[in-house]
């Protein structure tokens, strides 16, 4: 009930935030006294800006995370699991056309759609994946069966669509995840492409990355990080980023926080992100606003944009980013938070 009632709070801070161009490291807003359960969320990190969104958007973008959230924090508030929240609130936002995840995934240059998903665990560093799914409504559920029903970590295509389709989940026609937007968009690149005479990707840059992703905390104390994505408009030669490797795009242990990434997945791959901040916080005893902010910080100098979201065994919350945007949501008892600039 209070974290309906901070709403329109939540909706005030999305709206007057300026478009930082230089991206942010740091948020002031996130309290620091530490909780029993939180929840932290991010719907996508890039180049989007008021002008480009529209207030009808932003309204949109807002209410939706909102919802999230308090999906997730009434799971926590009852006494839910970190791994149950987590998939609750990350099928909800799959569910969105608004995300480029699950409903919304972009496109390929083929004009297919392939979905990447990967969830863990901190109580035991368990993990389940899947990457270039095309059958099944809910990715992050496929990634969660993988996790809790095989003895794999990770799962693609054909087979990881027959595994979560074997283990009961919900089958739908590829043609549920078209989007007019998001053909469209593939469309405009595929012009410039024959205009230009070049197969190099086109950057749609004024267009957030849409990735998104969950950590919680439940009262128990076990964090549980996700993270679900259709990939990059216009991917070609079955490319998969970040989001379903463990280390990557995802990462929990209990000692010391969980993580989800999003942003241009090749960077986070080769510097290994998510797991970066929690090592900093193992091995070098740094907070997680700290070493997530360092992380942020490091992969701007390399050229690699985007951000992430981390929370640690006190509910303590980083959502460091290096874009002009990242869609951004924290709770937690007394405490909400909805961010997009």
């Amino acid at each position: 009930m209070v974290a309906r009632m901070l709403f329109s709070i939540g909706i005030l801070l999305s709206l007057c935030m300026s478009c930082n161009q230089g991206g942010s490291t740091s948020e002031p807003d996130i309290p620091t006294q530490g909780f029993d359960y939180a929840l932290v969320i991010h719907g996508g990190a890039g180049f989007s800006n008021p002008s480009s969104l529209g207030d009808l958007k932003i309204k949109q973008y807002t209410q939706v995370l909102t919802e999230a959230l308090n999906r997730g924090h009434d799971m926590l508030k009852d006494g839910g699991t970190s791994e149950d929240a987590v998939v609750e609130v990350i099928a909800f936002l799959e569910d969105s056309p608004l995300f480029n995840a699950g409903k919304g995934a972009v496109f390929t240059h083929d004009g297919q759609n392939e979905l990447d998903a990967s969830i863990m665990n901190g109580r035991d560093r368990g993990a389940g994946a899947v990457a270039a799914i095309r059958q099944v409504k809910n990715p992050i559920k496929a990634a969660q069966a993988v996790m809790n029903h095989s003895e794999h970590v990770l799962l693609t295509s054909d087979g990881a669509d027959q595994f979560a389709i074997d283990q009961g989940l919900e089958r739908v026609d590829t043609s549920y995840f078209f989007t007019q937007d998001n053909w469209d968009r593939l469309q405009g690149i595929l012009s410039q492409e024959r205009e230009t005479g070049s197969s190099d990707r086109v950057e749609d840059r004024d267009w957030k990355f849409g990735t998104v992703g969950a950590v919680a905390l439940d009262r128990s104390g076990n964090l549980t990080a996700g993270t679900s994505t259709g990939g990059m408009t216009n991917k070609r030669y079955d490319r998969v980023g970040d989001s379903p490797l463990i280390g990557a795009g995802t990462y929990a242990d209990n000692k010391t926080c969980g993580v989800s990434c999003t942003g241009h997945g090749e960077y986070f791959i080769r510097y290994g992100v998510a797991a970066d901040v929690t090592h900093r916080m193992s091995y070098l005893g740094e907070s997680v606003d700290k070493a997530a902010a360092e992380v942020i910080r490091n992969l701007k100098e390399i050229g690699g944009n985007g951000g992430l979201i981390a929370l640690d065994t006190n509910g303590h919350a980083a959502l460091p980013f290096n874009t002009s945007s990242m869609f951004r949501g924290y709770i937690a008892p007394d405490t909400i938070l909805v961010e997009l600039f």
